[in-house]
């Protein structure tokens, strides 16, 4: 227990201090103003802070006008009027004092306002003190603040631009970038990554700075790198003597580049090292505690970017291998054409997809051109796009006519129990004619290049998608026949090459148009201009990018076959067949015969339309060798077997096969299963000499 008599005996005799005491210590002194009167009482310790001899003051507040600068004199007057109109109890502000030797320093008043009963200010008492100090420290601690800001905002800005980086080779960018570290102040970095119990170094500087036999150091060994990634704690390496002392294997190779410290981190993903990072100095001697929270901080960034661009380029490694499986692995080589083929992936993506091209060698020098987009970027796009491409190739393959291909596929896609849907255009091209069958699902129209360069766009009418059209029941798909002449050329291609953010299809249109335009002659060399602008435009969507060609190498005389869906109801079906029916008869060299075979086929396509149910399809077919016989070919659902009849003097009908067994050379029916197939054939005469062409 305490003696309240002996603790008395120790306190000191001023104990308590009076207040004059206290504020004169701390540098601060009191003031009373009169208002009425306007005098000014200013204690000892007021007048040392504004170094005013008390001689000189005689009591007015003008006296203090040496020891006030005028801007700032003016401040305050204004401040205290403001106070004494406005009703404020107190004011307070700093401002400059302008000692005798000429130096200005802080100071800071703060007053209290007294007013009379009717509220009318008569006096203001308060106190004035030095605030140098208060200040110094102030803006000491604003310039900690200030440089904190701006290491967080380094570190910020450096992990907002690792967040873009895809590979460990776009981290490795961020990190050399001036902008980034060397805000830090870091001279160099280097960087090592953890490969079976070895750290590769993968980034090092500066130029010249590789310290040879270091680019696969052990874990083992005494390298700071080799260290943080065995003990996952940060080494802070402050004087080129801590860094001798602690690494003399390393250190006698780096003693010439005027390093002063480094900071080496362990690069941490899940709890697991996967490498290590060293930030190299030669102006900085230590690290201060805000430093180490700020480099650690940005080691973890890092740390999490790593693992994100390995997992990345591992991803990237797989989709590649996946997309080149499910692409085709050659073009064959087609005579008569010219091919050129391509694909990119998305920038922005997986640089995987579901857009696909094809080339399909079909009987009689035909050849399938297939391309088209399964919807998504993903691993179930391409996969959904490999199996699509496999069965399109093998309803082809079977003789089927374009659009039973298309609808085909269509089902196909439908009852794969996927929600995906694709968009698809597929031609089959005779390039002994030149004619080309065409049907398109939901694609962008192609374009067709001419001999003399200029490009247009072909408007082929079409139908749904594949998945779709099955889905809704809609698989009629309209066939479109075109003719393609030796030196022109189609190009095929996926909606990525057109479509841009903020731009309609149409004018994307017009972009591709002008530039096959200006584009180089050659397939090859065109196609790899197209990629070009693909891959310096990046973008989310891939490209894949389909050439034809026709070369005229093929000879006319050579055989062939075409074929065309007439459906009910469908007169532009009719008019296409036509179409096709007289490019068939002069490529093929019958024009002798042309308004023969051309009626003869078009009284076998009304009688199947009007006589059965369902449309019909029209097969042209030109066998080859000496024996030239033009045949055609018309298939029907009906089994009823067609009776040539006389009409009569006044009949309508029955005049059909008469006119067939009229014009043509023979004719017949054969049954076709669940339907039948009227044919009727033509003599041709022999196609000229491939060596000895007719003048």
């Amino acid at each position: 227990m305490v003696d309240p008599a002996a603790d008395a005996l120790s306190l000191p005799e001023d104990w308590p201090a009076q207040p004059d005491l206290s504020l004169s210590l701390n540098r601060m002194g009191c003031f009373d103003w009169d208002l009425a009167s306007g005098r000014m009482h200013l204690g000892q310790a007021a007048l040392e802070v504004f170094d005013m001899d008390p001689a000189a003051y005689d009591g007015r507040p003008a006296s203090l006008a040496a020891r006030v600068p005028p801007d700032e004199a003016i401040r305050l007057d204004g401040l205290v009027a403001q106070a004494l109109k406005s009703g404020d109890a107190e004011y307070g502000t700093y401002f400059r004092v302008r000692r005798r030797d000429g130096s200005l320093r802080w100071a800071h008043t703060q007053g209290v306002v007294r007013r009379d009963e009717t509220g009318r200010p008569h006096r203001i008492i308060g106190v004035v003190r030095d605030a140098t100090r208060e200040l110094a420290e102030s803006t000491a601690r604003a310039e900690v603040d200030l440089e904190r800001r701006r290491q967080t905002s380094v570190v910020e800005a450096t992990t907002a631009a690792l967040a873009h980086a895809r590979t460990v080779g776009d981290v490795i960018d961020v990190l050399n970038d001036s902008r980034g570290l060397a805000h830090l102040g870091a001279t160099s970095v280097v960087m090592g990554l953890l490969e079976t119990g070895r750290i590769h170094l993968v980034a090092d500087g500066p130029e010249g700075a590789h310290v040879p036999g270091t680019r696969y150091t052990r874990v083992d060994e005494q390298y700071p790198m080799s260290e943080v990634v065995r003990t996952l704690t940060p080494r802070f390496i402050e004087s080129p003597e801590d860094f001798a002392a602690s690494y003399p294997i390393l250190w006698p190779h780096i003693s010439g580049l005027g390093i002063t410290s480094a900071a080496y981190l362990p690069l941490i993903a899940q709890a697991r090292p996967i490498g290590a990072i060293g930030l190299l100095y030669d102006d900085k001697d230590g690290f201060t505690p805000d430093d180490r929270n700020v480099l650690v901080a940005l080691g973890s960034s890092i740390g999490q970017s790593i693992q994100r661009a390995m997992l990345f380029e591992q991803e990237h490694d797989l989709a590649e291998g996946l997309q080149q499986a499910m692409l085709p692995r050659r073009i064959p080589a087609v005579p008569g054409a010219r091919i050129a083929v391509r694909y990119r992936s998305a920038r922005l993506g997986r640089d995987i997809g579901g857009d696909w091209y094809d080339i399909i060698p079909l009987p009689g020098g035909r050849v399938g051109a297939v391309i088209g987009d399964v919807q998504g970027h993903d691993t179930h796009a391409a996969a959904v796009m490999g199996q699509l491409r496999i069965v399109l190739r093998a309803y082809a393959a079977e003789g089927h006519p374009p659009a039973t291909v298309m609808a085909r596929a269509s089902v196909f896609l439908h009852e794969l129990d996927t929600d995906r849907f694709a968009t698809c255009t597929y031609m089959e091209a005779d390039l002994a004619t030149g004619v080309l069958q065409a049907v398109r699902a939901g694609h962008v129209d192609p374009l067709l290049r001419d001999t003399d360069g200029s490009c247009r766009r072909l408007p082929l009418p079409g139908g749904l998608p594949l998945g779709l059209s099955a889905e809704f029941g809609r698989l009629d798909y309209p066939v479109s026949t075109l003719e393609l002449d030796p030196g022109q050329a189609l190009l095929l291609y996926t909606d990525g090459l057109v479509e841009q953010p903020g731009a309609d299809l149409d004018e994307g249109m017009r972009w591709l148009t002008a530039l096959v335009n200006r584009g180089p002659r050659d397939l090859q060399e065109l196609a790899d201009r197209l990629c070009q602008v693909v891959d310096g435009r990046g973008g989310e969507d891939d490209v894949a990018i389909l050439l034809l060609g026709r070369t005229g190498g093929a000879r006319p005389g050579a055989g062939g076959r075409l074929r065309q869906h007439v459906g009910q109801g469908d007169p532009e079906a009719l008019g296409s067949a036509r179409h096709m029916i007289r490019a068939a008869v002069r490529a093929w060299g019958a024009e002798e015969r042309s308004d023969e075979i051309e009626l003869a086929a078009d009284e076998l396509i009304t009688n199947a339309l009007v006589h059965t149910d369902g449309g019909a399809i029209l097969t042209l077919r030109m066998p080859p060798g000496p024996d030239r016989r033009l045949r055609v070919e018309v298939e029907d659902r009906s089994s009823a077997l067609p009776r040539r009849r006389d009409p009569g003097e006044s009949g309508l009908s029955g005049r059909g096969l008469l006119l067939v067994d009229r014009l043509a050379d023979r004719w017949g029916v054969e049954p076709r299963g669940g339907g039948k197939s009227v044919w009727c054939e033509f003599a041709v005469p022999p196609a000229p000499d491939a060596d000895h062409p007719e003048p």
